[in-house]
Protein backbone atom coordinates (compact mmCIF):
# COMPACT_ATOMS: atom_id res chain seq x y z
CA UNK A 1 0.00 0.00 0.00
CA UNK A 2 1.35 3.44 -0.90
CA UNK A 3 1.57 5.95 1.91
CA UNK A 4 3.81 8.14 4.03
CA UNK A 5 4.80 7.56 7.63
CA UNK A 6 4.72 10.23 10.32
CA UNK A 7 6.26 10.43 13.77
CA UNK A 8 7.46 6.87 13.99
CA UNK A 9 10.60 4.95 13.15
CA UNK A 10 10.03 2.18 10.63
CA UNK A 11 12.10 -0.85 11.60
CA UNK A 12 12.41 -3.56 8.94
CA UNK A 13 12.79 -7.10 10.23
CA UNK A 14 15.78 -8.74 8.59
CA UNK A 15 15.08 -12.22 9.92
CA UNK A 16 12.02 -12.56 7.68
CA UNK A 17 13.57 -11.31 4.47
CA UNK A 18 12.51 -8.19 2.59
CA UNK A 19 9.34 -6.45 3.85
CA UNK A 20 7.86 -6.50 0.33
CA UNK A 21 7.88 -10.31 0.48
CA UNK A 22 9.81 -10.44 -2.80
CA UNK A 23 12.98 -12.42 -2.12
CA UNK A 24 14.58 -11.66 -5.47
CA UNK A 25 17.85 -9.74 -5.51
CA UNK A 26 18.38 -6.01 -6.08
CA UNK A 27 21.12 -4.28 -8.08
CA UNK A 28 22.69 -0.89 -7.30
CA UNK A 29 24.86 0.79 -9.93
CA UNK A 30 27.15 3.55 -8.65
CA UNK A 31 28.81 5.62 -11.38
CA UNK A 32 32.04 7.24 -10.22
CA UNK A 33 34.35 9.68 -11.95
CA UNK A 34 37.27 7.29 -11.33
CA UNK A 35 35.54 3.90 -11.06
CA UNK A 36 32.04 2.50 -11.41
CA UNK A 37 30.54 -0.30 -9.32
CA UNK A 38 27.69 -2.76 -9.80
CA UNK A 39 26.58 -4.31 -6.50
CA UNK A 40 24.15 -7.10 -5.71
CA UNK A 41 21.85 -7.38 -2.68
CA UNK A 42 20.57 -10.90 -1.96
CA UNK A 43 18.60 -12.40 0.90
CA UNK A 44 20.60 -15.26 2.41
CA UNK A 45 18.64 -17.17 5.08
CA UNK A 46 16.44 -14.11 5.46
CA UNK A 47 19.33 -11.68 5.96
CA UNK A 48 20.64 -9.08 3.49
CA UNK A 49 23.96 -9.86 1.85
CA UNK A 50 25.68 -7.30 -0.40
CA UNK A 51 28.39 -8.23 -2.91
CA UNK A 52 30.39 -6.05 -5.25
CA UNK A 53 29.74 -7.98 -8.45
CA UNK A 54 31.68 -5.83 -10.91
CA UNK A 55 33.94 -2.81 -10.90
CA UNK A 56 35.46 -1.01 -13.85
CA UNK A 57 37.64 2.04 -14.23
CA UNK A 58 36.39 5.36 -15.49
CA UNK A 59 37.83 8.75 -16.31
CA UNK A 60 37.41 11.65 -18.73
CA UNK A 61 38.94 11.43 -22.18
CA UNK A 62 40.27 14.12 -24.51
CA UNK A 63 38.46 14.64 -27.79
CA UNK A 64 40.25 17.47 -29.55
CA UNK A 65 40.19 20.41 -27.17
CA UNK A 66 37.29 18.96 -25.16
CA UNK A 67 37.20 16.86 -22.01
CA UNK A 68 34.45 14.26 -22.25
CA UNK A 69 33.17 10.94 -20.91
CA UNK A 70 33.29 7.71 -22.88
CA UNK A 71 29.62 6.98 -22.32
CA UNK A 72 29.60 3.82 -24.42
CA UNK A 73 32.38 2.36 -22.28
CA UNK A 74 30.39 3.24 -19.17
CA UNK A 75 27.23 1.58 -20.49
CA UNK A 76 29.17 -1.50 -21.60
CA UNK A 77 30.71 -1.81 -18.13
CA UNK A 78 27.28 -1.50 -16.51
CA UNK A 79 25.85 -4.22 -18.76
CA UNK A 80 28.77 -6.52 -17.96
CA UNK A 81 28.04 -6.01 -14.28
CA UNK A 82 24.34 -6.68 -14.73
CA UNK A 83 25.09 -9.90 -16.57
CA UNK A 84 27.37 -10.97 -13.73
CA UNK A 85 24.57 -10.20 -11.26
CA UNK A 86 22.20 -12.35 -13.33
CA UNK A 87 24.69 -15.20 -13.22
CA UNK A 88 24.93 -15.01 -9.42
CA UNK A 89 21.29 -14.26 -8.55
CA UNK A 90 19.54 -17.34 -9.88
CA UNK A 91 16.49 -16.33 -7.82
CA UNK A 92 15.97 -13.37 -10.15
CA UNK A 93 16.38 -9.60 -9.78
CA UNK A 94 13.50 -7.46 -8.54
CA UNK A 95 14.86 -4.00 -9.32
CA UNK A 96 17.80 -1.88 -10.45
CA UNK A 97 18.76 1.62 -9.31
CA UNK A 98 21.52 3.86 -10.70
CA UNK A 99 23.26 6.76 -8.98
CA UNK A 100 26.30 8.78 -10.02
CA UNK A 101 27.89 12.19 -10.11
CA UNK A 102 25.61 15.12 -10.90
CA UNK A 103 25.59 17.98 -13.47
CA UNK A 104 26.87 16.12 -16.56
CA UNK A 105 24.37 15.02 -19.21
CA UNK A 106 23.96 13.47 -22.64
CA UNK A 107 22.16 14.97 -25.63
CA UNK A 108 19.61 12.87 -27.51
CA UNK A 109 18.41 13.16 -31.09
CA UNK A 110 14.79 12.95 -32.23
CA UNK A 111 14.94 9.15 -32.03
CA UNK A 112 16.24 9.21 -28.47
CA UNK A 113 19.74 8.18 -29.51
CA UNK A 114 23.03 9.57 -28.17
CA UNK A 115 24.38 12.45 -30.29
CA UNK A 116 27.95 12.52 -28.91
CA UNK A 117 30.05 11.77 -25.87
CA UNK A 118 28.99 14.06 -22.99
CA UNK A 119 31.24 16.84 -21.77
CA UNK A 120 33.05 16.44 -18.44
CA UNK A 121 32.25 19.01 -15.78
CA UNK A 122 35.94 19.93 -15.62
CA UNK A 123 36.01 21.10 -19.24
CA UNK A 124 37.45 24.62 -19.48
CA UNK A 125 34.43 25.95 -21.39
CA UNK A 126 32.34 26.08 -18.22
CA UNK A 127 34.23 28.95 -16.58
CA UNK A 128 33.74 31.07 -19.69
CA UNK A 129 30.04 30.19 -19.84
CA UNK A 130 29.58 31.18 -16.19
CA UNK A 131 30.89 34.69 -16.80
CA UNK A 132 28.75 35.10 -19.90
CA UNK A 133 25.65 33.75 -18.18
CA UNK A 134 25.95 36.19 -15.30
CA UNK A 135 25.67 39.06 -17.77
CA UNK A 136 22.15 37.79 -18.46
CA UNK A 137 21.12 37.01 -14.90
CA UNK A 138 23.07 37.91 -11.77
CA UNK A 139 24.46 35.27 -9.48
CA UNK A 140 22.45 36.82 -6.64
CA UNK A 141 19.21 36.31 -8.57
CA UNK A 142 20.23 32.77 -9.53
CA UNK A 143 20.83 31.87 -5.91
CA UNK A 144 17.53 33.40 -4.87
CA UNK A 145 15.72 31.31 -7.48
CA UNK A 146 17.54 27.99 -7.07
CA UNK A 147 19.47 27.94 -3.79
CA UNK A 148 22.27 26.24 -5.73
CA UNK A 149 25.86 27.22 -5.13
CA UNK A 150 27.53 29.19 -7.89
CA UNK A 151 30.13 26.88 -9.38
CA UNK A 152 31.18 26.51 -13.04
CA UNK A 153 30.32 22.82 -13.26
CA UNK A 154 26.55 23.37 -12.84
CA UNK A 155 24.43 22.03 -15.69
CA UNK A 156 23.12 25.52 -16.43
CA UNK A 157 26.52 26.78 -17.50
CA UNK A 158 27.21 23.66 -19.53
CA UNK A 159 23.92 23.99 -21.39
CA UNK A 160 24.62 27.67 -21.97
CA UNK A 161 28.02 26.70 -23.40
CA UNK A 162 26.13 24.37 -25.77
CA UNK A 163 23.81 27.24 -26.65
CA UNK A 164 26.66 29.61 -27.52
CA UNK A 165 28.33 26.83 -29.54
CA UNK A 166 25.23 26.58 -31.72
CA UNK A 167 23.75 23.31 -30.44
CA UNK A 168 19.99 23.43 -30.97
CA UNK A 169 18.25 24.28 -27.70
CA UNK A 170 15.39 21.90 -28.50
CA UNK A 171 17.82 18.95 -28.38
CA UNK A 172 16.76 16.83 -25.41
CA UNK A 173 19.20 16.17 -22.58
CA UNK A 174 19.28 13.88 -19.57
CA UNK A 175 21.76 13.49 -16.71
CA UNK A 176 24.03 10.45 -16.76
CA UNK A 177 22.47 8.12 -14.12
CA UNK A 178 18.99 8.66 -15.57
CA UNK A 179 20.41 8.06 -19.05
CA UNK A 180 21.69 4.63 -18.00
CA UNK A 181 18.25 3.77 -16.63
CA UNK A 182 16.70 5.05 -19.88
CA UNK A 183 18.95 2.76 -21.92
CA UNK A 184 17.84 -0.17 -19.76
CA UNK A 185 14.20 0.54 -20.62
CA UNK A 186 13.06 3.29 -18.27
CA UNK A 187 11.21 6.50 -19.02
CA UNK A 188 13.24 9.63 -19.78
CA UNK A 189 13.25 11.44 -16.41
CA UNK A 190 15.14 13.80 -14.16
CA UNK A 191 15.22 12.59 -10.55
CA UNK A 192 14.69 15.31 -7.95
CA UNK A 193 18.02 15.17 -6.10
CA UNK A 194 19.93 15.28 -9.38
CA UNK A 195 17.72 18.05 -10.79
CA UNK A 196 18.63 20.36 -7.91
CA UNK A 197 22.24 20.30 -9.16
CA UNK A 198 21.37 21.74 -12.52
CA UNK A 199 20.80 25.30 -11.20
CA UNK A 200 17.59 25.19 -13.26
CA UNK A 201 15.15 23.99 -10.60
CA UNK A 202 13.21 26.46 -8.46
CA UNK A 203 14.14 26.10 -4.81
CA UNK A 204 10.65 26.71 -3.45
CA UNK A 205 8.18 25.30 -5.97
CA UNK A 206 10.64 22.52 -6.85
CA UNK A 207 9.79 22.80 -10.54
CA UNK A 208 11.83 23.88 -13.56
CA UNK A 209 12.32 27.66 -13.41
CA UNK A 210 11.09 29.46 -16.58
CA UNK A 211 12.94 32.68 -15.69
CA UNK A 212 16.33 30.94 -15.84
CA UNK A 213 15.55 29.11 -19.08
CA UNK A 214 14.47 32.40 -20.64
CA UNK A 215 17.57 34.26 -19.47
CA UNK A 216 19.84 31.54 -20.85
CA UNK A 217 17.94 31.19 -24.12
CA UNK A 218 17.28 27.52 -23.38
CA UNK A 219 14.21 25.52 -24.34
CA UNK A 220 12.32 24.33 -21.26
CA UNK A 221 10.61 21.69 -23.44
CA UNK A 222 13.96 19.90 -23.80
CA UNK A 223 14.08 18.93 -20.12
CA UNK A 224 13.09 15.46 -18.89
CA UNK A 225 10.05 14.76 -16.75
CA UNK A 226 10.81 15.61 -13.10
CA UNK A 227 10.18 12.68 -10.72
CA UNK A 228 10.65 12.04 -7.00
CA UNK A 229 13.22 9.81 -5.35
CA UNK A 230 12.14 6.17 -5.41
CA UNK A 231 9.88 6.45 -8.48
CA UNK A 232 9.37 3.29 -10.54
CA UNK A 233 10.07 4.38 -14.14
CA UNK A 234 9.51 1.13 -15.99
CA UNK A 235 10.80 -2.34 -16.64
CA UNK A 236 14.05 -3.72 -18.05
CA UNK A 237 13.80 -4.28 -21.81
CA UNK A 238 16.20 -5.23 -24.57
CA UNK A 239 18.83 -7.95 -24.70
CA UNK A 240 19.08 -8.33 -20.92
CA UNK A 241 15.59 -9.84 -20.85
CA UNK A 242 17.03 -12.89 -22.58
CA UNK A 243 18.42 -13.74 -19.14
CA UNK A 244 15.89 -15.36 -16.75
CA UNK A 245 17.00 -13.10 -13.87
CA UNK A 246 15.75 -9.97 -15.68
CA UNK A 247 12.17 -11.07 -16.24
CA UNK A 248 9.87 -8.38 -14.74
CA UNK A 249 12.77 -6.40 -13.26
CA UNK A 250 11.69 -2.88 -12.27
CA UNK A 251 13.78 0.26 -12.81
CA UNK A 252 13.70 2.53 -9.77
CA UNK A 253 15.35 5.94 -9.54
CA UNK A 254 17.17 6.10 -6.21
CA UNK A 255 18.68 9.43 -5.23
CA UNK A 256 20.39 9.62 -8.62
CA UNK A 257 22.97 12.05 -7.27
CA UNK A 258 25.51 9.82 -5.55
CA UNK A 259 26.01 12.25 -2.66
CA UNK A 260 22.27 12.19 -1.93
CA UNK A 261 22.32 8.39 -1.99
CA UNK A 262 25.38 8.40 0.28
CA UNK A 263 23.69 10.66 2.82
CA UNK A 264 20.57 8.50 2.60
CA UNK A 265 22.84 5.56 3.42
CA UNK A 266 23.82 7.09 6.77
CA UNK A 267 21.77 5.25 9.43
CA UNK A 268 21.48 8.34 11.61
CA UNK A 269 18.44 9.53 13.52
CA UNK A 270 18.07 12.77 15.44
CA UNK A 271 19.21 16.29 14.56
CA UNK A 272 22.69 16.61 16.06
CA UNK A 273 24.81 15.30 13.20
CA UNK A 274 26.60 16.66 10.16
CA UNK A 275 28.23 14.80 7.31
CA UNK A 276 31.15 14.69 4.95
CA UNK A 277 30.78 12.62 1.81
CA UNK A 278 34.46 12.23 1.09
CA UNK A 279 35.88 11.30 -2.28
CA UNK A 280 37.05 13.14 -5.38
CA UNK A 281 34.97 15.96 -3.94
CA UNK A 282 34.17 16.43 -0.27
CA UNK A 283 30.55 17.43 0.34
CA UNK A 284 30.29 19.00 3.78
CA UNK A 285 27.00 19.94 5.43
CA UNK A 286 23.85 18.88 7.25
CA UNK A 287 20.21 17.92 6.67
CA UNK A 288 17.50 20.62 6.83
CA UNK A 289 13.73 20.40 6.61
CA UNK A 290 13.59 23.47 4.35
CA UNK A 291 16.06 25.28 2.07
CA UNK A 292 18.08 28.19 3.42
CA UNK A 293 18.64 30.93 0.83
CA UNK A 294 19.56 33.66 3.30
CA UNK A 295 22.11 36.31 2.44
CA UNK A 296 24.59 34.57 4.72
CA UNK A 297 24.09 31.26 2.88
CA UNK A 298 24.50 33.02 -0.46
CA UNK A 299 27.60 34.92 0.64
CA UNK A 300 29.24 31.67 1.74
CA UNK A 301 28.03 29.97 -1.45
CA UNK A 302 26.24 27.07 0.23
CA UNK A 303 24.08 24.80 -1.87
CA UNK A 304 20.56 23.64 -1.08
CA UNK A 305 20.49 20.23 -2.68
CA UNK A 306 17.59 17.85 -2.89
CA UNK A 307 17.46 15.11 -0.29
CA UNK A 308 15.47 11.94 0.24
CA UNK A 309 11.93 12.50 1.44
CA UNK A 310 11.92 16.10 0.25
CA UNK A 311 14.63 17.11 2.73
CA UNK A 312 17.36 19.63 1.91
CA UNK A 313 21.03 18.76 2.06
CA UNK A 314 22.62 22.09 2.96
CA UNK A 315 26.22 21.70 1.95
CA UNK A 316 29.30 23.04 0.31
CA UNK A 317 31.54 21.42 -2.29
CA UNK A 318 35.11 21.25 -1.04
CA UNK A 319 37.92 20.10 -3.30
CA UNK A 320 38.68 16.62 -1.99
CA UNK A 321 41.01 13.71 -2.70
CA UNK A 322 41.19 14.98 -6.27
CA UNK A 323 44.13 17.10 -5.13
CA UNK A 324 46.19 14.15 -4.00
CA UNK A 325 45.16 11.92 -6.90
CA UNK A 326 46.38 14.53 -9.35
CA UNK A 327 49.70 14.77 -7.49
CA UNK A 328 50.05 10.99 -7.45
CA UNK A 329 49.63 10.90 -11.22
CA UNK A 330 52.47 13.39 -11.58
CA UNK A 331 54.77 11.42 -9.29
CA UNK A 332 53.97 8.31 -11.29
CA UNK A 333 55.02 10.16 -14.44
CA UNK A 334 58.34 10.76 -12.67
CA UNK A 335 58.73 7.03 -12.21
CA UNK A 336 57.45 6.55 -8.64
CA UNK A 337 54.07 4.94 -7.95
CA UNK A 338 53.07 5.77 -4.39
CA UNK A 339 50.38 3.71 -2.69
CA UNK A 340 47.84 5.79 -0.79
CA UNK A 341 48.28 3.80 2.43
CA UNK A 342 52.05 4.36 2.31
CA UNK A 343 51.56 8.10 1.78
CA UNK A 344 49.17 8.26 4.73
CA UNK A 345 51.60 6.37 7.00
CA UNK A 346 54.54 8.54 5.99
CA UNK A 347 52.52 11.75 6.36
CA UNK A 348 51.42 10.78 9.87
CA UNK A 349 55.02 11.08 11.04
CA UNK A 350 55.34 14.70 9.94
CA UNK A 351 54.59 17.87 11.84
CA UNK A 352 51.66 20.17 11.16
CA UNK A 353 52.46 22.51 8.24
CA UNK A 354 52.94 26.17 9.14
CA UNK A 355 50.95 27.51 6.21
CA UNK A 356 47.90 25.68 4.80
CA UNK A 357 46.48 25.63 1.28
CA UNK A 358 43.32 27.22 0.03
CA UNK A 359 42.03 23.90 -1.29
CA UNK A 360 39.14 25.61 -3.08
CA UNK A 361 41.35 27.87 -5.17
CA UNK A 362 39.68 27.68 -8.64
CA UNK A 363 43.06 26.87 -10.18
CA UNK A 364 43.19 23.67 -8.09
CA UNK A 365 39.92 22.46 -9.60
CA UNK A 366 41.52 22.05 -13.01
CA UNK A 367 43.31 18.90 -14.16
CA UNK A 368 47.05 18.62 -14.82
CA UNK A 369 50.22 20.01 -13.25
CA UNK A 370 48.74 19.98 -9.74
CA UNK A 371 52.11 20.20 -8.00
CA UNK A 372 52.93 23.36 -9.94
CA UNK A 373 49.46 24.77 -9.28
CA UNK A 374 49.88 24.26 -5.53
CA UNK A 375 53.28 25.92 -5.54
CA UNK A 376 51.94 28.81 -7.62
CA UNK A 377 49.42 29.45 -4.84
CA UNK A 378 52.16 29.31 -2.22
CA UNK A 379 54.24 31.77 -4.23
CA UNK A 380 51.28 34.19 -4.38
CA UNK A 381 50.99 33.85 -0.59
CA UNK A 382 54.69 34.58 -0.09
CA UNK A 383 55.51 31.03 0.99
CA UNK A 384 58.40 28.85 -0.21
CA UNK A 385 57.54 26.04 -2.63
CA UNK A 386 57.08 22.45 -1.56
CA UNK A 387 59.36 19.95 -3.26
CA UNK A 388 57.70 18.43 -6.32
CA UNK A 389 60.03 15.42 -6.31
CA UNK A 390 58.33 12.08 -5.80
CA UNK A 391 60.70 11.21 -2.96
CA UNK A 392 59.21 14.12 -0.99
CA UNK A 393 55.59 13.13 -1.72
CA UNK A 394 54.68 12.68 1.99
CA UNK A 395 55.39 16.37 2.63
CA UNK A 396 52.91 17.40 -0.06
CA UNK A 397 50.37 14.82 1.07
CA UNK A 398 50.67 16.02 4.66
CA UNK A 399 50.01 19.58 3.51
CA UNK A 400 46.91 18.48 1.60
CA UNK A 401 45.49 16.43 4.50
CA UNK A 402 45.90 19.22 7.06
CA UNK A 403 44.48 21.77 4.64
CA UNK A 404 41.41 19.63 3.93
CA UNK A 405 40.71 19.08 7.65
CA UNK A 406 40.98 22.79 8.35
CA UNK A 407 38.63 23.58 5.47
CA UNK A 408 36.09 21.02 6.71
CA UNK A 409 36.13 22.65 10.14
CA UNK A 410 35.69 26.11 8.65
CA UNK A 411 32.74 25.03 6.54
CA UNK A 412 31.03 23.35 9.50
CA UNK A 413 31.50 26.50 11.59
CA UNK A 414 29.72 28.40 8.83
CA UNK A 415 26.92 25.81 8.79
CA UNK A 416 26.39 26.31 12.52
CA UNK A 417 26.33 30.11 12.20
CA UNK A 418 23.91 30.10 9.26
CA UNK A 419 21.49 27.38 10.40
CA UNK A 420 21.76 27.72 14.18
CA UNK A 421 22.21 23.95 14.48
CA UNK A 422 24.60 22.42 16.99
CA UNK A 423 26.40 19.22 16.12
CA UNK A 424 27.84 16.43 18.24
CA UNK A 425 28.50 13.80 15.57
CA UNK A 426 30.19 14.00 12.20
CA UNK A 427 29.59 11.10 9.81
CA UNK A 428 32.33 10.61 7.23
CA UNK A 429 31.33 8.33 4.37
CA UNK A 430 32.57 7.55 0.87
CA UNK A 431 35.94 6.42 -0.43
CA UNK A 432 37.80 9.08 1.55
CA UNK A 433 36.48 7.64 4.81
CA UNK A 434 39.28 5.04 4.66
CA UNK A 435 41.86 7.78 5.21
CA UNK A 436 42.43 7.32 8.94
CA UNK A 437 44.87 10.22 9.11
CA UNK A 438 42.42 12.66 7.55
CA UNK A 439 39.68 11.37 9.85
CA UNK A 440 41.88 12.03 12.88
CA UNK A 441 42.81 15.51 11.69
CA UNK A 442 39.16 16.29 10.97
CA UNK A 443 38.11 15.18 14.45
CA UNK A 444 40.78 17.39 16.00
CA UNK A 445 39.90 20.38 13.82
CA UNK A 446 36.13 20.16 14.35
CA UNK A 447 35.98 18.89 17.93
CA UNK A 448 33.20 16.51 16.88
CA UNK A 449 32.79 12.81 17.50
CA UNK A 450 33.76 11.19 14.20
CA UNK A 451 31.67 8.26 13.00
CA UNK A 452 33.26 6.54 10.02
CA UNK A 453 30.82 5.02 7.60
CA UNK A 454 31.31 2.60 4.74
CA UNK A 455 33.14 3.66 1.61
CA UNK A 456 30.17 2.21 -0.30
CA UNK A 457 27.58 4.42 1.43
CA UNK A 458 26.08 5.55 -1.91
CA UNK A 459 25.44 1.90 -2.75
CA UNK A 460 23.82 1.30 0.64
CA UNK A 461 21.62 4.38 0.21
CA UNK A 462 20.71 3.26 -3.30
CA UNK A 463 19.60 -0.14 -1.97
CA UNK A 464 17.77 1.39 1.00
CA UNK A 465 15.75 3.62 -1.33
CA UNK A 466 14.85 0.69 -3.57
CA UNK A 467 13.75 -1.35 -0.55
CA UNK A 468 11.56 1.50 0.71
CA UNK A 469 9.98 1.89 -2.74
CA UNK A 470 9.34 -1.86 -3.09
CA UNK A 471 7.79 -1.87 0.39
CA UNK A 472 5.30 0.79 -0.75
CA UNK A 473 6.72 3.54 1.46
CA UNK A 474 6.32 6.17 -1.27
CA UNK A 475 4.45 9.45 -1.49
CA UNK A 476 3.90 11.12 -4.85
CA UNK A 477 4.66 14.54 -3.36
CA UNK A 478 7.95 13.74 -1.61
CA UNK A 479 9.01 10.29 -2.79
CA UNK A 480 10.25 7.63 -0.39
CA UNK A 481 10.15 8.45 3.30
CA UNK A 482 13.57 9.44 4.67
CA UNK A 483 13.05 7.82 8.08
CA UNK A 484 12.16 4.52 6.42
CA UNK A 485 15.23 4.77 4.19
CA UNK A 486 17.45 5.46 7.23
CA UNK A 487 16.08 2.36 8.94
CA UNK A 488 16.81 0.21 5.91
CA UNK A 489 20.31 1.73 5.77
CA UNK A 490 20.77 0.74 9.41
CA UNK A 491 19.78 -2.81 8.53
CA UNK A 492 22.21 -2.94 5.60
CA UNK A 493 25.19 -1.48 7.44
CA UNK A 494 25.02 -4.27 9.99
CA UNK A 495 26.76 -6.32 7.30
CA UNK A 496 29.96 -5.29 5.49
CA UNK A 497 30.03 -5.34 1.72
CA UNK A 498 31.97 -8.30 0.37
CA UNK A 499 34.19 -7.09 -2.41
CA UNK A 500 35.67 -10.13 -4.14
CA UNK A 501 39.17 -9.12 -3.10
CA UNK A 502 38.95 -5.57 -4.45
CA UNK A 503 38.86 -3.76 -1.12
CA UNK A 504 38.46 -4.25 2.59
CA UNK A 505 34.90 -3.81 3.86
CA UNK A 506 34.19 -0.97 6.26
CA UNK A 507 31.38 -0.88 8.78
CA UNK A 508 30.08 1.99 10.87
CA UNK A 509 32.13 2.44 14.01
CA UNK A 510 33.42 5.05 16.39
CA UNK A 511 36.73 6.36 15.16
CA UNK A 512 39.87 7.30 17.05
CA UNK A 513 38.26 8.45 20.30
CA UNK A 514 41.44 7.45 22.15
CA UNK A 515 43.75 9.32 19.78
CA UNK A 516 46.78 10.64 21.63
CA UNK A 517 47.83 14.28 21.47
CA UNK A 518 50.99 13.43 19.55
CA UNK A 519 48.96 11.43 17.02
CA UNK A 520 46.61 14.38 16.68
CA UNK A 521 49.27 16.97 15.86
CA UNK A 522 51.16 14.84 13.41
CA UNK A 523 48.21 12.85 12.10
Amino acid sequence: MTGILHDRKFTPSSDHGPPSGDTRALVAVDLGAESCRVSLLRWINGFPDITLAHRFSNGPIHEGDSLRWDIRKICTGVEEGLRECARIATEGIASIGVDGWAVDYVRLDSKGELTSNPFCYRDARNAVALKQMHKRITKERLYELTGAQIIPLNTLYQLFADHTAGIADRTKWVNLPEYVLYRLGGKLVSEYTNATHTALLGVNGQIWCPEIFSAAGLDIKAVPLLVRTGTDIGQVTGSLTELPAFQNTRLIVPACHDTASAIAGIPAHGDDWAFISSGTWSLVGCVLDLPNVSNAARDKNFSNEGGVGGKTYFLKNVNGMWLLRQCMEQWQSQGTSWKLDDLISASAKLATPVHLLDVDDPDLLLPGNMLSRINAQRKRDGMPPVSEESVDAPVMANLIFHSLAARYASVLQDVTKITGKTFKRLYIVGGGSRNTLLNCLTGKATGLNIVVGPAECATIGNFAIQLAALAGEFNHGTGVNDAVVASFAELLTDKPIASSGHQEPVVLSKAHESMSESEGTSG
